[in-house]
C-alpha cells in the first residue's frame, strides 16, 4: 500500500512538462479568455499527444480486469445470448465513444476536457454535476476496488505457481501486498466439459444472469476518461482533435475485439459451466505461461489503478483546499491519497467477490457512462430529427443501457449479499 501511495503522490511531478515550471516563474499572465483564444489559434503547447497516444490510453483504461470474467458471464448467458450481448455491447459503446469524441468540441472555440464539463453544458450547471459526477466517481472508485482484488488474487496465483514449496499466505495478505486466452487454448477442454446452464434455483439463476450483464458492461470501460484523453491532443480549426482521437479509438476497439471475443469464447469452450469468475484462476498448465499472465495482470492493474485514481485525487484535494483551507503541498497529497488507497484496500479485502463486484459496478457505474449517457447528451445538444435513424439509434442505446444498469445493479448487489452470508472474512 505504501508503494502505491508514493508512486501516485509523486507521479504528477515526474510527468509535468518543463513549460509547467516555467509558467510558475512568470508573475503575470493574460486573462483566461485571452489564453483560450490564443490556445485555439496557435495550438496549446501542453497538448502534444498523437493519435496513437489515444489508442494506448484508451486500451489501458478499457482492457483490464473485466476481460477475465467474460467466460464466466458466457457460462450464465450461453453461446447464443452471450455472443449477442458481447457484439451488441461492442457496437453500442463504439457508437457512444464516437459521440463523446464529436461532442468534445461541439461549441466552437471551447473544449470540454472532462466528462462533467460536457454534462454541465448538456444538462445545466447544477443538474449536470449531479448527473455525471456520481456516475464518474462510481466508475473510478469501483475500478480501483476491483483492481485491488484482481492484483491480490493474481499475485497470489503467481507465487503459488512460481514457488510451490513456499508457505502459502492468505488471500487477504496478497491484496494487502498489492496496496488469456492463449492459456485457455493451450489448456484445452477439461474432461466432461458441459455447456448446459449452471444448475441452481430459478431465482438465483435470474440474478446471476443479471450479474453477467454487468460483468460484460464492466469490460467496456474507457468512456469515463475519454474526454481527458482527447484533451491531451492538439486541436486547430483546420484539424480538430476529433480526427486523431477517433483514429486512435478505432485502433483501441480493434485491440479490444481481438482480446475480448477470444477470451470469452475460448475460455468458455475450455471450461464450460465450470469456469471460474476469474478465468486465470482456473488455468494451471503450462505453468510458466499462467505465471507470466498473472504477473502481467498485476503490472497492468498497478498502472490502471492510477489512471482511474488521479481524477478522484484532484477532486479530493480541491475539496480540502477550498472547504477546509488545507494548504496545498506534499502533506495534502500524502493524506488524501493514502486515505483513498486505504479505503479501496479495505473494501477489496472485505468483499473479494471478483465476479459480483464486476456485475455491481458494471451496472451501477459503467452502463450509464458507456452505454446511454452519451446518447442522452447527444439528443440534448445535437437534437437529431425526430424519428430519424440517428434518433432511433440513440433511444435504442438509452433503453438497452438503462435495462442493463437496473438489472445488473440489482443482480450484483444481491449476489454480494448472498455470497457474503457464507464467506469467512479476511481469510
Amino acid at each position: 500500500m505504501v508503494t502505491i501511495t508514493l508512486l501516485i503522490t509523486f507521479r504528477r511531478y515526474l510527468n509535468l512538462p518543463i513549460q509547467y515550471f516555467l509558467q510558475r516563474m512568470v508573475s503575470t499572465s493574460p486573462p483566461k479568455e485571452v489564453q483560450s483564444i490564443r490556445k485555439w489559434a496557435e495550438g496549446d503547447p501542453t497538448r502534444r499527444a498523437k493519435w496513437w497516444y489515444s489508442t494506448f490510453h484508451t486500451v489501458t483504461a478499457m482492457i483490464g480486469a473485466g476481460v477475465l470474467s467474460l467466460p464466466y458471464a458466457m457460462a450464465y448467458l450461453g453461446w447464443g445470448p452471450g455472443t449477442m450481448v458481447l457484439v451488441l455491447s461492442w457496437c453500442m459503446t463504439l457508437n457512444t465513444m464516437w459521440q463523446m469524441i464529436q461532442l468534445h468540441e461541439c461549441v466552437p472555440g471551447t473544449r470540454f476536457d472532462r466528462y462533467i464539463d460536457l454534462g454541465r453544458y448538456a444538462f445545466g450547471p447544477k443538474l449536470g454535476g449531479w448527473v455525471v459526477l456520481p456516475q464518474q466517481l462510481i466508475v473510478q472508485v469501483g475500478c480501483d476496488i476491483v483492481y485491488m482484488v484482481t492484483g491480490g488474487k493474481c499475485l497470489k496465483k503467481f507465487m503459488e505457481i512460481a514457488c510451490t514449496s513456499c508457505t502459502q499466505l492468505r488471500q487477504s495478505y496478497w491484496i494487502l501486498i498489492f496496496g488469456a486466452w492463449a492459456g485457455s487454448l493451450s489448456h484445452g477442454q477439461i474432461d466432461g466439459v458441459s455447456y448446459d446452464y449452471k444448475s441452481t434455483s430459478p431465482t438465483d439463476f435470474m440474478f446471476r444472469v443479471f450479474n453477467a450483464l454487468g460483468q460484460i458492461s464492466f469490460a467496456f470501460a474507457g468512456h469515463a476518461v475519454a474526454l481527458e484523453i482527447q484533451a491531451t491532443i492538439p486541436s486547430t480549426p483546420e484539424r480538430p482533435s476529433k480526427i486523431p482521437m477517433w483514429k486512435g479509438a478505432l485502433g483501441a476497439y480493434f485491440i479490444n475485439a481481438i482480446c475480448y471475443f477470444p477470451v470469452a469464447m475460448i475460455g468458455y469452450w475450455a471450461f464450460g459451466q465450470d469456469v471460474d469468475d476469474n478465468v486465470l484462476m482456473a488455468l494451471k498448465k503450462p505453468a510458466w505461461l499462467i505465471a507470466c499472465a498473472n504477473l502481467m495482470v498485476v503490472v497492468h492493474v498497478i498502472g490502471s489503478y492510477q489512471v482511474y485514481a488521479m481524477p478522484v485525487f484532484d477532486l479530493l484535494e480541491n475539496m480540502m483546499i477550498k472547504r477546509l483551507n488545507f494548504p496545498p503541498g506534499i502533506a495534502l497529497r500524502l493524506i488524501t491519497r493514502s486515505t483513498y488507497v486505504a479505503f479501496t484496500l479495505f473494501i477489496g479485502v472485505t468483499f473479494p467477490f471478483f465476479g459480483d463486484l464486476l456485475g455491481f459496478f458494471g451496472g451501477f457505474g459503467f452502463a450509464p457512462t458507456s452505454y446511454f449517457l452519451p446518447s442522452i447528451m447527444w439528443l440534448v445538444i445535437k437534437k437529431p430529427k425526430r424519428f430519424s435513424l440517428n434518433w432511433f439509434i440513440n433511444w435504442g442505446c438509452i433503453f438497452v443501457g438503462v435495462f442493463i444498469m437496473m438489472a445488473s445493479t440489482i443482480g450484483g448487489l444481491r449476489n454480494i449479499i448472498a455470497d457474503a452470508s457464507t464467506y469467512s472474512f479476511y481469510t
